[in-house]
């Protein structure tokens, strides 16, 4: 079949091969481009044989390339499309829609596209270019579960003025009874299915299952109206164990830690009325309250070992009280004594001598003031007054952190974990083994085998404690911290700033967000 002919060349097809006869002298590359431009259904494969054609003016037709079909169309391979294209120029299509409209509905008729059929529009076609014919249904994923907690009480201490004095509270401890609602699941849903271009149904995933995280020792799970329930084992406090939720042991003192009770140490938290009397010392696994409006006078100790500590009326420590805390610290004024968190210190009117050590320090911007003592802080110290006018040496230390050696210690810990868990395998072997021979166990050996037990939960226990400890870690180091000390109101002379490793004392009073600028400080 001829598709061209002229003076000059022709142009042939046979079964697709597509073949070009030279009729006269003269004829270039040049002009032949100029032909093929109007038959976009060429394709040239063999461009050496092409122009030998041309260079010897061959009166022989040589084949040069194939001619395809003007219309085609492919599957997609996960068959939610038929993608159609047209080699045709816009002229022809425009001229001959019913031919090639005719062309595409056969071609997906062959290729049993019975579904999602789209209609073309052949006005604006570009030839060469690929168009959708027809679309599957893409099946919806289910709803995910859904997990609500209870929520915590919100620990955040504020400054209250009524009119004759300031005071420090809070909403520190919620208590629960056994059954109270602890949280609920939502379970996934189904999701819709979808449909691919051949008519076949796609099955939808359902959504995803989240787990409930509780302490299994603190709560169950029951089924109600359609949803997973979770409810307490037992009266106590909402709190957190190894990230999970966790109903605590919760005791309460009606009056003071003294002579009546003695030093107390608890598995859970502890809520005092009173306060706690000169020499005596609380610790406590959960938080500790010690909620007398005339705070602490004298105390040695009051510790948490997991959580936080609150100190609605201050102290007044003469030197001899400290307060260390997992978590957080929350006081009134805080005199004459040290003060140790992790996480944050939160002082409500003053620090007056005292030593205070966190993460992050925090005084009331309005109204706070740190007189006398030293304050260290990793990451940033905020307050409104420093010093007084008797340029009391009043230090304020913000260290930063080595990021080298927290790396290392992450690292540390990560091998330390890697031995437990190695260690932990070869236990829960032990176990399994042991729990086998039970039944037939004499008093020794039951005795030996509980061991065991404990021996592999202390284990899981410390595994657990490395992995947060790690994870802490990390999330540091991914954070981008600015290290400052913020002075709202007035910094007195007499104040040390230190940043990092540069310090200065200040010989007036100024105020500003003290940092490091170019490596030195901004004071």
């Amino acid at each position: 079949m001829i598709i061209e002919e002229n003076n000059e060349v022709a142009l042939s097809n046979e079964n697709g091969r597509a073949f070009i006869t030279i009729k006269a002298e003269g004829y270039s590359l040049k002009k032949f481009d100029e032909v093929t431009r109007q038959f976009p259904r060429l394709r040239v494969t063999n461009f050496m044989a092409l122009k030998k054609a041309v260079e010897t003016k061959s009166r022989e037709p040589i084949e040069i390339g194939s001619w395809i079909e003007s219309v085609d169309v492919e599957i997609s391979s996960d068959k939610m499309q038929a993608l159609v294209t047209i080699y045709e120029s816009q002229n022809y299509i425009q001229q001959h829609t019913e031919e090639i409209n005719a062309k595409i509905n056969k071609l997906l008729e062959e290729h049993n596209v019975i579904y999602g059929h789209k209609q073309i529009d052949l006005q604006t076609v570009k030839t060469g270019k690929t168009y959708i014919a027809a679309n599957g249904l893409v099946p919806e994923a289910g709803e995910d579960a859904q997990v609500t907690y209870l929520q915590q009480a919100e620990k955040k201490p504020e400054i209250h003025e009524d009119g004759k004095a300031d005071y420090f509270d809070m909403n520190f401890i919620v208590e629960i009874s056994e059954g109270s609602w602890l949280g609920e699941k939502t379970l996934p849903k189904e999701g819709i299915p979808g449909k691919n271009i051949f008519g076949e149904e796609i099955n939808a995933l359902s959504g995803a299952d989240v787990p409930i995280k509780y302490d299994p020792e603190s709560a169950y799970e029951v089924e109600e109206d359609g949803k997973v329930v979770l409810r307490s084992k037992k009266k106590g406090i909402i709190g957190e164990t190894n990230g999970l939720l966790s109903v605590q042991n919760h005791l309460v003192v009606q009056g003071d830690v003294g002579l009546e009770t003695g030093n107390l140490t608890f598995d859970g938290s502890i809520q005092v009325r009173g306060t706690v009397m000169p020499g005596y010392s609380v610790i406590a696994s959960g938080d500790v309250s010690v909620e007398a409006s005339d705070g602490v006078n004298s105390a040695k100790l009051i510790k948490s070992t997991e959580g936080d500590v609150f100190i609605k009326g201050g102290i007044f420590g003469r030197g001899v009280t400290l307060v260390e805390a997992k978590k957080n610290i929350y006081i009134k004024h805080a005199n004459e004594c040290t003060l140790e968190a992790k996480e944050a210190v939160h002082i409500g009117l003053y620090s007056l001598g005292s030593t205070v050590a966190a993460n992050e320090v925090f005084l009331d911007e309005r109204k706070g003031k740190i007189i006398g003592g030293k304050v260290i802080a990793t990451n940033s110290i905020t307050t409104a007054y420093t010093g007084n006018n008797l340029e009391r040496k009043t230090e304020l230390i913000v260290q930063g952190i080595d990021r080298k050696i927290l790396t290392e210690n992450a690292k540390i810990k990560a091998e330390e974990m890697m031995k437990l868990q190695g260690d932990l395998t070869q236990l829960n072997t032990q176990v399994n083994q042991l729990k086998l021979l039970k039944n037939n166990m004499n008093v020794q050996q039951i005795a030996v085998y509980e061991q065991t037990k404990q021996k592999f939960n202390n284990m899981q226990s410390d595994i657990k404690e490395l992995d947060i400890e790690i994870q802490r870690i990390l999330n540091v180091l991914r954070q981008s911290v600015e290290y400052f000390i913020n002075v709202t109101k007035e910094a007195n002379a007499g104040t040390i700033i230190h940043i990092g490793t540069k310090s200065t004392v200040l010989s007036k009073r100024t105020k500003g967000r003290f940092k490091l600028e170019n490596g030195e400080l901004n004071v």
